[in-house]
């Protein structure tokens, strides 16, 4: 059996801030891509958001490498109580399902690979490695309807996402789909 040459790399809370350098320019080469178009405002607010975001408690990024390239990575972060991000979603929503704590919905705001490492396999590594050890219920992502975006929906369908709302920030801003991905839960003490 021969190891694969991808390795993933992972860094925790303000961890990930020193890593902003490795990760802007996958960003600014994945997202200016349709159906996403991102230009300068849009890579500015990134890196004004990632700045805020790696303050929050458990922020988590990982980083896959094909040798020494970084082919893609993964950030995100448990939703802390005070969230915004359920009264935002358009759907169907109860204080139940929105009630947040810190530790029971990872949020994964970024999840992205670089074109020729598509369809390998690396975003399901990256995933897993983000997830891995954090002991969450549910994992939540927003993710563009545009048929563009298919291959995506494909691999979150394959992991067990189902759509549960949507999301429209602004007028002149593209709807995103918000998926959620129930956690089995762990069987403790069997053996």
């Amino acid at each position: 059996m021969t190891k694969s040459p991808v390795t993933v790399e992972r860094w925790e809370g303000l961890e990930c801030a020193a890593q902003l350098d490795l990760v802007l320019p996958m960003y600014k080469e994945i997202w200016v891509e349709p159906p996403y178009c991102e230009g300068v405002k849009e890579i500015a607010d990134f890196v004004d958001r990632f700045a805020q975001e790696v303050r929050l408690p458990r922020a988590r990024l990982v980083v896959a490498r094909y040798g020494g390239l970084p082919v893609g990575y993964a950030f995100g972060y448990p939703l802390p109580p005070d969230t915004g991000w359920w009264k935002a979603m358009e759907g169907e929503s109860t204080a139940e399902f929105a009630a947040e704590n810190g530790k029971r919905t990872l949020g994964i705001v970024e999840l992205a690979v670089r074109a020729p490492w598509r369809r390998k396999g690396v975003a399901a590594r990256l995933h897993a490695h983000l997830l891995e050890g954090l002991g969450v219920e549910r994992v939540t992502l927003a993710m563009r309807p545009e048929p563009e975006a298919a291959p995506a929906h494909a691999a979150y369908a394959a992991w067990g996402y189902r759509q549960v709302g949507s999301w429209h920030p602004a007028d002149d801003e593209p709807a995103s789909h918000i998926m959620l991905l129930t956690l089995p839960v762990p069987a403790y003490g069997v053996v």
